[in-house]
């Protein structure tokens, strides 16, 4: 899966927010997300919520004429986590190696010892 769209949603503050307030409670309509999100009115956080649908980080459930939002687990999220743990994960392992690489030439090398 292309994690562009992803990132590319992830970017925004208000986006993040909302996303936020979908971990922190499961699943909101559009309106109890814009009553948490103060920075943005109801439209707005429709228009962010369906940017962040299409980046696949959400889902949406119809209920009659509701729509309820939730953060996507299986999603678009998950290769993004994963990505970023990469990057982590192979800056910590050049942190690693810098280090240890003065340590092992610092050691007296035993075998000329006579």
């Amino acid at each position: 899966m292309d994690t562009s769209q992803a990132f590319d949603a992830l970017a925004d503050p208000v986006r993040r927010e909302i996303l936020a307030v979908l971990a922190d409670h499961e699943e909101c309509s559009a309106g109890e997300l814009s009553a948490h999100v103060s920075r943005v009115g109801r439209t707005a956080v429709s228009s962010h919520l369906r940017i962040l649908r299409a980046a696949g980080l959400v889902t949406e459930r119809r209920a009659g004429r509701f729509r309820y939002y939730a953060v996507d687990h299986s999603g678009a999220g998950q290769e993004v986590i994963r990505h970023l743990q990469g990057l982590f994960q192979s800056s910590l392992d050049a942190v690693r190696a810098a280090v240890e690489e003065p340590m092992s030439s610092a050691r007296p090398d035993r075998s000329r010892a006579g």
